[in-house]
């Protein structure tokens, strides 16, 4: 985004629509794709969000002007939000198929994934090598990832009778509000984290980032053993206990008179967070209310939607009290999950 901002001579204002359509294209995809998974299977949709994923991303680094960036960042947008709801919809069938839980190390190798892709796409362009040719790269490697998942993919259709469309309801109407809740507080330290503790005279600028650097680190690390503390404990204890985790988090960053006891609240934050977001799809992909795809699409879309507007809600909070005062919503709404633990996963359930 840097290159594009220099490239078609845009300010900040003008930047902020371009992203909005990134946005706007995932989360309409993201509508469809519970459909077409469920009448097609995730087979068909995969392969094709993630083939038009890797041929969508060179063009981000050559569109000329402010409209062709926008239509690009819209197909963008709309390929990766498609292949998010449908491999998270693959995943819990291949979960179900192995029985064991399996979700939690899926999404830790997607943060492995993140890290990669940034850290190699950096490696390129500090190695000399200009935007397009960098990302060109990028996108032949994706292309070859694609080849090598098309034998290993599952092929499910939607059974008989079954509805492609539905509107939540129930019990998937609170795991989606959870769910968002949760992608909230991601995007609120993605966001924000920085500014609050440099802000606060905890870190210089230079470091304002390390803070969500070490979020995403124990996150990761807390993904990779999740599967196994799942089978242990059982889903409802991972939501109350993840939760409450996070929370004294966020109580100890707000009130941390010193950078170690911040980036121990940082940490705690992650290792909180990390387990909840897989086991509410598992959740949603095991109850009986509405087709599963279907119900993931709609924690998917809502959650994004969570992710995208939360952070804004902040900062207009912080325009009127102050930043600290406004990140207080976080920790308040997290209290959500807990209190809801026992109604998304029954004791019945562990």
């Amino acid at each position: 985004m840097p290159y594009a901002k220099d490239r078609l001579a845009v300010d900040d204002g003008m930047l902020g629509v371009l992203l909005l359509c990134l946005g706007i294209g995932s989360l309409v995809a993201m509508f469809f794709t519970g459909m077409l998974s469920t009448r097609f299977g995730t087979r068909p949709v995969i392969l094709i969000s993630g083939f038009g994923l890797a041929a969508v991303l060179p063009w981000l680094a050559i569109a000329s002007t402010p409209l062709t960036l926008a239509v690009v960042l819209l197909l963008f947008g709309a390929t990766l939000g498609s292949i998010d709801v449908a491999m998270n919809i693959h995943a819990v069938e291949v979960e179900r198929d192995a029985d064991r839980p399996l979700l939690s190390g899926f999404h830790a190798l997607y943060s492995v994934g993140g890290f990669a892709g940034a850290a190699f796409i950096t490696l390129l362009l500090t190695l000399g090598m200009g935007p397009f040719a960098s990302v060109l790269i990028g996108g032949a490697l994706m292309a070859l990832a694609m080849f090598a998942t098309v034998p290993r993919l599952l092929r499910t259709r939607a059974a008989e009778g079954e509805p492609h469309f539905a509107l939540p309801q129930g019990v998937v109407l609170v795991i989606a509000a959870l769910a968002a809740i949760t992608f909230l507080a991601e995007g609120a330290l993605l966001d924000w984290s920085a500014l609050l503790i440099t802000g606060t005279g905890l870190v210089s600028v230079e470091r304002g980032g390390i803070g969500y650097m070490l979020f995403s680190i124990a996150m990761t690390l807390a993904r990779f053993s999740g599967d196994a503390l799942t089978a242990r404990i059982g889903d409802r204890s991972i939501m109350l206990w993840g939760s409450l985790v996070a929370i004294g988090g966020f109580v100890l960053l707000l009130t941390a008179a010193g950078v170690t006891v911040a980036m121990l609240a940082f940490v705690l934050i992650g290792l909180g967070c990390a387990n909840v977001v897989p086991v509410l799809f598992r959740r949603a992909g095991s109850q009986k209310l509405m087709p599963p795809g279907l119900a993931i699409a709609a924690i998917t879309t809502i959650g994004y939607a969570g992710i995208l507007s939360g952070p804004a809600a902040i900062g207009f909070v912080a325009k009127q009290v102050g930043l600290t005062l406004a990140f207080w919503i976080v920790p308040a709404l997290l209290m959500l999950v807990p209190l809801c633990a026992a109604i998304v996963a029954p004791r019945t359930n562990r």
